[in-house]
């Protein structure tokens, strides 16, 4: 892995379009509009929407309506999906949604693939291609913290919520098609290389094809997937970050050259609040423990508490440990502060580029922080 100066790696933005507590679904979205006219001007590279269903406090459902509206709003910057779910969707109905995308706004849409909600992520490989494999203690790779695997994946995916999901997106049982092909579809649809069972070849019409990318959590089907199909590979550190190095060192293994892309292209995530005091942020970040709580007991995200209603939870010992990973690998603090910690995991990892998502129960303290942190990002 390489190391890169802080400057040199461009800084995005994943947003969730969260609804905070006293708010509504209306205000979020008017919040994540003006956020991405704002890290626009601000000179971050691509504004992300992810895809998340039946969350009280998470309206982020449809990421190509989002981008479209998004459009709207914004002149320069990348839109795109963080990601589409493929476990209830069509390729057609993806590469058209996205070919339309990128014709409205030609040269700025990406397409971000993901394999699906509720389900945990993909085993890594058996012989284990990472050089760092998870433990069942917490590590210390070269200053990044590498904590133990989240085990409640299965459970998570088991709740009466996700039951309930799995029937509205796939009524009727629909079968989900292997990945890897969908993927491949998709590619050849917007290449205009597909042809059918048929034998009728068919493409669709695009200004521009958008840039794919495929969004993983391990190192297993998804970083494979990314690397044989050699697609650049966005890993989630915010999500699960025990195995964000198995994730990168499993696609950089795979990776086979492509038309578009002749090297591995890494983007990490992670999670941050950033304040002009260290003080100051951490007030901000409080609500985030019993957030995260609420997505994984599977009662889905709530809206996002305040700091003082964060200050009345009460949380048991097993509450805690539910969502230590989350917390111990949250990057809060000043610029300064956060700057050093984004740092460490782009030079860790070898990331390409960085992938921010932050979330506050005030929306100015959010899209500030959002300044704030590339401000000092490039200075550096």
């Amino acid at each position: 892995m390489t190391a890169s100066q802080p400057s040199s790696v461009p800084l995005s933005v994943l947003d969730l379009v969260p609804v905070a507590v006293g708010s509504d679904a209306g205000e979020a979205l008017a919040h994540s509009l003006d956020l991405v006219a704002r890290v626009e001007a601000a000179g971050y590279q691509r504004f992300w929407f992810a895809e998340h269903h039946l969350n009280p406090g998470v309206i982020g459902s449809s990421p190509a309506v989002l981008i479209a509206l998004a459009g709207g709003v914004t002149d320069r910057i990348r839109l795109g999906s963080g990601a589409v779910q493929l476990g209830h969707r069509t390729a057609l109905s993806v590469a058209e949604e996205f070919g339309l995308l990128a014709t409205a706004f030609p040269g700025r849409i990406d397409l971000g693939l993901g394999r699906s909600g509720g389900r945990p992520p993909g085993p890594a490989p058996a012989d284990k291609l990472a050089t760092e494999s998870s433990t069942a203690a917490a590590r210390t790779v070269d200053g990044l913290l590498i904590p133990p695997p989240f085990t409640g994946w299965a459970a998570l995916a088991g709740s009466p919520r996700f039951g309930a999901q799995r029937g509205l997106l796939n009524p009727g049982g629909a079968e989900i098609v292997d990945y890897d092909e969908q993927v491949g579809t998709i590619l050849e649809l917007l290449a205009g290389k597909h042809t059918t069972a048929e034998g009728i070849d068919v493409a669709v019409p695009a200004a521009t094809a958008p840039e794919v990318f495929v969004l993983g959590s391990s190192g297993g089907e998804s970083a494979a997937v990314a690397g044989r199909r050699g697609v650049p590979f966005a890993a989630n550190y915010h999500v699960a970050p025990s195995a964000v190095l198995e994730a990168v060192t499993a696609y950089r293994a795979q990776f086979r050259p492509s038309a578009e892309l002749d090297r591995p292209h890494v983007i990490v995530s992670a999670d941050v609040v950033v304040s002009d005091t260290d003080t100051r942020a951490e007030h901000l970040a409080a609500g985030y423990a019993q957030w995260v709580h609420s997505i994984r007991t599977g009662a889905g995200a709530i809206q996002y508490p305040s700091p003082a209603q964060a200050a009345t939870w009460s949380p048991t010992a097993a509450d805690r440990n539910l969502v230590a990973d989350r917390l111990a690998t949250r990057f809060v603090g000043s610029p300064a502060t956060v700057v050093e910690q984004l740092s460490v995991l782009a030079r860790v990892t070898g990331a390409d580029e960085l992938l921010i998502t932050s979330i506050t129960h005030d929306h100015e303290a959010r899209a500030r922080g959002h300044e704030l942190l590339i401000e000092t990002w490039t200075r550096r």
